[in-house]
């Protein structure tokens, strides 16, 4: 495990930008793994930019998203579907039927089964991205997820529904269940970068690098893995 720590926000969100601007010039048909939330914004604004000002090309690139919330449509303004063509999609060269998100209605087993199908058709992730929930969370995999999880449908617990409420009108507004990719789903990535910032994720990024590896801090498998690299703020990386 890798670890980077920067001394702003804005170096640090450069730097996970680089990454990936690195990876997609290197393969023009990399697999992509994403995340949403607020922590990748600066991220994404640094590849629309890239892509305005140099033209990286995207019209190659497949993503895939990590979760998306059950009983959100795409068009619905909070779902995770929404964010990303707002965010990013739009704002680059890439098809949007390369844009993989989950659905979060309908026959959501079928729907976890064709999610990892679809990866599988794509040879497998190249590069992931992961936010850290303050709980360990990674996607929306709580504590107690199976390590041996694929993409599956899971219950939210009353702290991520909490932290999650500012993106809404009111907590009571936050779906109490997600789709996401399991822990395994990432884990098969052949190359994980994970970004944290602030002081309420010093703990759980302790945790996950020092603790033990446990399920109960779902992060913590990532010290399993052979090509992890931790991009984190001072203050994310001051109990280190």
């Amino acid at each position: 495990m890798q670890i980077q720590i920067f001394q702003s926000r804005e170096a640090l969100h450069r730097a996970v930008a680089d990454r990936f601007i690195a990876a997609v010039k290197a393969n023009p048909q990399s697999v992509l793994g994403l995340s949403t939330g607020s922590s990748p914004l600066e991220t994404y604004a640094n590849l629309v930019r890239d892509h305005q000002r140099n033209g990286t090309d995207y019209s190659k690139i497949h993503t895939f998203n990590l979760d998306e919330y059950v009983g959100l449509s795409g068009s619905h303004p909070q779902s995770y579907r929404y964010f990303m063509n707002a965010h990013l999609f739009r704002h680059l060269n890439i098809p949007i039927a390369q844009t993989h998100v989950p659905t979060g209605v309908g026959d959501l087993e079928k729907e976890c089964e064709r999610y990892e199908k679809e990866i599988l058709e794509q040879g497998g992730i190249d590069l992931q991205l992961l936010g850290l929930g303050t709980n360990g969370h990674i996607g929306f995999n709580e504590p107690g997820t199976s390590f041996d999880s694929r993409t599956h449908v899971i219950s939210l617990l009353k702290e991520t529904i909490e932290a999650n409420a500012r993106f809404f009108s009111g907590k009571e507004e936050v779906p109490t269940k997600a789709i996401t990719m399991g822990i395994q789903s990432i884990m098969d990535a052949r190359q994980i970068v994970l970004l944290a910032y602030g002081s309420k994720k010093a703990a759980p990024i302790r945790d996950a690098v020092n603790g033990p590896i446990t399920e109960t801090m779902p992060a913590s498998i990532l010290q399993n893995h052979p090509d992890v690299t931790l991009y984190l703020d001072e203050e994310a990386a001051s109990l280190l």
